[in-house]
């Protein structure tokens, strides 16, 4: 089983800014995913065109991709673009869900405009670049990511209980 974290940022592509958000992702699944797993870890810049490239490599051989970053207002965020358009169907319930989470410690958090969506039997999960947004975004949707992944036909993850209701 492999997952996929793309860092979506022109400044730690450039090696300008440390990337904390795709390591806060790959810990965050370390604890709460019991299947064994590989983890591809991409940082790009923000462009278009260079994200949906990576998306559609990534989901050659990943059930699930969480990208970080580009989910703003700023003429550069293009990552909810991206993963729509290489989305065959798109899941805007994930996105609802973490702007609610979010808006609890951030009043800014409605101007961010993560989403999800599947391409083929992938999950693709838009997450703020913020480090700190990690956590909050995850422990809102990852109770429904395992099931996703498993009803796009993709493999059975094994997730901690405690994190997933209804596991027994």
């Amino acid at each position: 089983m492999k997952f996929g974290i793309l860092t979506c940022s022109d400044r730690a592509s450039a090696g300008t800014y440390e990337d904390r958000s795709g390591p806060a992702i790959r810990a965050y699944l370390e604890t709460h995913v019991n299947s064994a797993f590989e983890v591809e870890h991409r940082v790009i810049p923000d462009d278009r065109a260079t994200i949906e490239q990576a998306l559609i490599e990534l989901a050659a051989d990943c059930c699930l991709i969480v990208t970080t970053g580009g989910t703003g207002p700023a003429p550069r965020d293009v990552t909810p673009e991206a993963t729509e358009a290489v989305c065959e169907r798109m899941l805007p319930g994930f996105g609802e869900l973490m702007r609610a989470v979010s808006l609890n410690s951030v009043p800014t958090a409605i101007l961010s405009r993560q989403t999800a969506g599947l391409l083929g039997r992938s999950l693709i999960v838009n997450l703020p670049g913020k480090p700190a947004a990690i956590d909050d975004c995850l422990d809102a949707v990852f109770p429904a990511i395992p099931y996703c992944i498993e009803l796009a036909g993709g493999p059975v993850i094994e997730a901690d209980n405690a994190f997933v209701p209804g596991k027994k």
